[in-house]
């Protein structure tokens, strides 16, 4: 191989990927966290390296030329490569010093992990623990998160997964609510109620219709995919919505709107194959999956 003909900067490469995925530089900017200009200057320094153009500006757009779809391929599997790199080296890593990034729902990493990662803490400082509280899947082999906490068994089969126990969860409102709709107790009386729906798609009003329930479109006046908002309305009275039996149960502003419309929510540990061999996040992993599978869990929710 002649490596003098090596003469590639990835960063300018990396420039490129993203600002075809994002589809503007300023987007690119935002995801790298860097600046537009920064960002411009590096595709636009590429171009003349590799003596390409990558974009054509399309209104207040860009869109990639017919050069730049055929090297967008190439540049992918390089980012794969690198990324795999990077899994790697971190699945190799034996000291535990260092971070470790748990990926979880809103509802778990604001009610459950914090004393779960205190304890962590305590028992090893060298440890640094980031939460990213999403209800979105972090991608664990792009190293998005190093492991996940989930309410299903991933399919992808470089993932390890453990399954920590089948939780449930229940509808709940105020009782105050409740009773400023007759207190409903069966699935008919209970169809007179509002609910908050997580989106504005039908599956929620299927789910509970197919419980016996018939709600219409008008039945969710609300709609709101962050559980915090959800759990606010919740608790101040807006009408009826879904939360883990866990957190409504503990916090005495609510009561079940019914025992018998049961929701399983089974709970899923995952992590990357290579980044499980981590001396690091093997022990977190399994500190993780210890005090999670214990009940009740050691937090209660946030009231006030």
């Amino acid at each position: 191989m002649d490596w003098t003909r090596v003469d590639f900067d990835w960063n300018r490469a990396r420039a490129f990927l993203v600002t075809a995925e994002e589809g503007s530089f300023s987007a690119a900017a935002r995801s790298l966290n860097t600046t537009q200009p920064t960002i411009g200057r590096q595709v636009a320094a590429l171009e003349s390296e590799l003596d390409v153009v990558l974009f054509e500006r399309v209104g207040r757009g860009l869109e990639l030329t017919p050069t730049g779809l055929e090297l967008l391929e190439h540049v992918r599997a390089m980012a794969s490569h690198a990324t795999a790199l990077s899994r790697v080296a971190a699945g190799q890593a034996v000291s535990l010093n260092g971070p470790v990034v748990i990926s979880a729902g809103e509802v778990i990493a604001a009610w459950v992990l914090p004393p779960i990662v205190a304890r962590i803490r305590a028992l090893h400082p060298g440890i640094t623990i980031e939460i990213i509280a999403t209800n979105q899947t972090s991608d664990l082999g792009r190293r998005e998160a190093d492991i996940a906490v989930r309410s299903y068994r991933p399919t992808d089969t470089a993932l390890v997964a453990k399954k920590i126990r089948d939780d449930r969860g229940y509808l709940y409102a105020t009782p105050e609510y409740l009773a400023s709709i007759g207190d409903p107790t069966t699935p008919a009386e209970l169809s007179r109620a509002e609910f908050i729906a997580f989106d504005a798609t039908d599956v929620f009003m299927k789910g509970l219709n197919a419980m016996g329930l018939s709600l219409t479109p008008e039945s969710f006046p609300y709609v709101c995919g962050n559980q915090h908002v959800q759990w606010a309305l919740i608790t101040q009275g807006a009408g009826i919505g879904v939360m883990m039996a866990a957190i409504g149960d503990a916090d005495p502003r609510v009561q079940r709107a019914s025992d018998d419309l049961v929701f399983e929510v089974p709970l899923w540990l995952t992590s990357h194959r290579e980044v499980r061999t981590s001396r690091r996040v093997r022990v977190v992993f399994d500190f993780l999956a210890e005090a999670l599978a214990d009940d009740p869990w050691p937090n209660a929710p946030l009231v006030g």
